[in-house]
């Protein structure tokens, strides 16, 4: 088997036989010309499936170890595939620290199904949260914004005995650091926006399986409901995917800096960063990752605001929402990403900041957040 650098470069990918072409072709027609009735090499019409795209999903499926991958137009795109899936009256159990869009998606479009949420680090209470209606577990691991980690494997164990699927959005960690179809995972959900890409330049989604059933179920959802990317999209994508191993060593690392110079620091109240040894998930993060990511939030002693000053003071890490890029970003969540959840048992601590740790030199970024942190004492 490939290592993952190589598939990475390659899966889905060979040469174009026409051309010669290293790159994959971006694949502009919407419709492709049959010989004959119903014969045809493979495409019929873009929404159904185009060359570009399946290159990208025959390379992402590989990454995470997945005989099906199907691409989306976004990483919500991708988990509303997923919940459709499921029948009216369903319950399914999902983590206590949520994705903002994740609840709204849940909150006011799936309205059809159930759900309670649960810190999903302790086993106990996901049981206690059960229903005989459950049907699946939805983790993040880790979580946004707190980074909280939960036990991948357990989770699946807990969730077949009870006949029950789980999810893992995989995205804070990328195929990259972590495998959750290894670890028992029955479906991977990406934003493919941000690490995958990497460059604050395209929106996308993804859902990665093994099982045929649910593949080809999500497979005519892709179909039927058309929330599918452009070529020019996945085309960005695969581009980004390449240099996703030392993207993500140089994230890491960063990450690390950054978390040890805020655990540090007199302003600070909580630091969030599974690398640290302090980090109430981090032995788990240490078996079934294989680095820690680039993602560090942390909590402000002044409360609100000295969070928004803080946010508000900063020259290199950017004040803007989304992750997983070259440039460092920050961003207040309560008020940002996870605004949706505000008023629910979900709502983020305003005194959090989240941030999205850079491929900029290390030293810089952490004199530009010493920098902004004076501001508050």
């Amino acid at each position: 088997m490939p290592g993952f650098d190589t598939l990475a470069i390659h899966a889905g990918q060979p040469p174009d036989p026409a051309t010669g072409s290293v790159v994959p072709a971006i694949h502009l027609a919407t419709t492709f010309a049959q010989s004959a009735v119903g014969e045809h090499k493979g495409f019929e019409y873009s929404r159904t499936g185009n060359p570009t795209r399946a290159a990208l999903e025959t390379c992402v499926a590989a990454l995470e170890g997945a005989a099906y991958g199907s691409a989306f137009a976004s990483g919500l795109a991708a988990e509303d595939a997923v919940l459709r899936t499921l029948a009216a009256g369903d319950h399914l159990v999902v983590g206590d620290n949520l994705y903002g869009g994740t609840h709204r998606l849940l909150a006011q479009v799936h309205t059809q199904l159930s759900v309670s949420s649960a810190p999903l680090s302790d086993l106990a209470a996901v049981e206690a949260a059960w229903r005989p209606t459950t049907r699946l577990v939805w983790v993040e691991t880790p979580s946004n914004p707190h980074l909280w980690i939960a036990d991948i494997a357990a989770l699946a164990g807990l969730a077949h005995d009870r006949g029950a699927r789980l999810v893992v959005d995989n995205t804070f960690a990328t195929p990259y650091l972590q495998s959750p179809l290894a670890l028992g995972a029955d479906v991977v959900v990406h934003s493919t926006t941000k690490y995958l890409g990497g460059h604050s330049d395209v929106v996308g989604g993804f859902v990665a399986t093994n099982d045929p059933d649910l593949a080809a179920r999500v497979a005519a959802l892709q179909n039927s409901v058309g929330a599918v990317p452009g070529p020019f999209d996945c085309f960005l994508v695969l581009r980004g995917v390449k240099t996703l191993a030392v993207r993500m060593d140089r994230h890491s690392a960063n990450a690390r800096r950054v978390a040890d110079a805020l655990a540090g620091h007199g302003a600070v109240g909580s630091v969030f960063y599974p690398g640290l040894p302090a980090h109430p998930g981090h032995e788990i993060a240490a078996a079934q990752m294989r680095g820690f990511g680039g993602m560090v939030s942390f909590t402000l002693r002044g409360g609100e605001a000295a969070a928004l000053k803080v946010a508000g003071s900063t020259r290199l890490f950017t004040l803007a929402e989304s992750l997983g890029a070259v440039e460092s970003l920050i961003e207040h969540p309560s008020r940002m990403t996870h605004a949706s959840v505000a008023g629910s048992p979900l709502a983020v601590d305003p005194a959090l900041l989240r941030l999205s740790v850079g491929l900029e030199d290390a030293d810089d970024l952490l004199e530009d957040l010493d920098r902004a942190l004076a501001v508050v004492g």
